[in-house]
């Protein structure tokens, strides 16, 4: 196996921006391919897939339903119980080195550490599953107590995101927001979402967006996931050396020819997103890699189709990009973080084309995100 030398990541050196970049210092995750953050992106990686199928749902072509299920979480957890479940690994992980105890006196001081969680939006089998304001404050509730009860007195703002794909971004920009202001010291951005309540299963179908792989399932739908991630960000000019990446832009965007509308969607939303993430980072020269989640529906295609068109210009390759619901299925709000994880262990590991990463992310509601993310590529000998 070739050796490899590390690069320490540096916070970006363009004047593009007057602020500073955010620092990730830390990253959790749990999905159905990995038990933390390491395995989960060896095994996406190595083209390892997690898709089984059900043990008891059937789809109306008689067929088992094809999933993608997080191992050691317990099957009859539903609504918020599983997301908990589900974030309670990333969480901890992403957050180790601030839980040991022999850990040196980090300097945070009580209410300081922000947490900003995106989850999924209201939809059948969902958290509460009534209506939206009632998934919302279900979530909202048990994530705030998980994450007080992981970090006690140093837990700052607060802020939950029902968006789905879209809503990581939603949550990096109030990290942002919120490290700029002085209103916290570091801030825990974290995703979750799980498509795998029977009642979302049958909903999905009914909406013609689960695939099958029968004469009578639908090929062009999506293998519903589940999964969680968290970062630990701080202000580069504040956090520690090393790190895992900075993200230098965020942008957000809304598209208005939602799928399933009957209207072309012709990436408009995804566009203003790329865009103002993009301009964020002009001087800092093409981007080198796209990491998306994009799942299979020819919706999501055709948008990003239309948006790389408007943007080819950005970045290397718009036609080279990695969309690793083919390793996970579709885990819905849990996407950014997971996907800065795979873009900046590339670099770690001297697979990535350059240091400049492209993130987006696009939610049946309308909401739209990206980010661009700097890693320094290891030397592969």
């Amino acid at each position: 196996m070739p050796q490899q030398t590390k690069a320490p990541v540096s916070p970006s050196s363009s004047a593009s921006s007057a602020q500073p970049a955010l620092r990730v210092l830390a990253i959790g995750a749990f999905t159905p391919v990995g038990g933390d953050a390491r395995s989960t992106a060896a095994a996406v990686r190595a083209g390892l897939c997690g898709f089984r199928e059900h043990a008891y749902m059937i789809d109306t072509a008689g067929e088992p339903m094809r999933v993608a299920q997080v191992a050691g979480v317990d099957a009859g957890l539903r609504g918020a119980e599983r997301l908990v479940a589900l974030l309670a690994p990333a969480l901890t992980e992403a957050l180790s080195d601030l839980l040991v105890p022999t850990r040196p006196d980090t300097g945070l001081q009580d209410g300081r550490i922000g947490v900003a969680v995106a989850g999924p939006p209201a939809r059948p089998g969902g958290p509460g599953a009534v209506d939206e304001s009632a998934d919302a404050a279900d979530a909202t509730d048990a994530l705030r107590a998980l994450c007080r009860g992981r970090l006690g007195t140093r837990l700052g703002p607060f802020r939950f995101f029902a968006s789905g794909h879209a809503g990581g971004f939603e949550a990096l920009d109030q990290a942002r927001t919120w490290l700029r202001a002085g209103q916290a010291d570091a801030v825990v951005v974290a995703g979750v979402d799980s498509y795998l309540a029977p009642e979302t299963l049958e909903w999905l179908e009914a909406e013609e967006q689960l695939h099958g792989a029968g004469p009578l399932n639908n090929a062009w739908g999506f293998i519903p996931g589940e999964a969680a991630g968290a970062l630990l960000l701080a202000t580069a000019g504040t956090a520690v050396s090393g790190g895992w990446a900075d993200v230098l832009a965020v942008g957000l965007g809304r598209e208005s020819k939602l799928n399933k509308s009957g209207e072309v969607c012709i990436g408009e939303g995804l566009t203003q997103a790329l865009r103002r993430a993009l301009d964020e980072v002009a001087g800092e020269g093409v981007i080198d890699n796209v990491v998306c989640d994009m799942n299979g529906e020819a919706y999501r295609a055709d948008e990003y189709g239309f948006c790389g068109l408007r943007v080819r210009d950005r970045l290397r390759d718009p036609t080279d990009f990695l969309a690793p619901a083919d390793c996970w299925g579709d885990v819905g709000a849990a996407g950014l973080p997971l996907h800065l994880l795979l873009a900046a262990s590339a670099c770690r590991k001297g697979h990535a084309k350059g240091p400049l990463t492209l993130l987006w992310g696009s939610s049946d509601g309308g909401g739209r995100g990206a980010a661009v993310i700097r890693a320094d590529v290891a030397v592969r000998a």
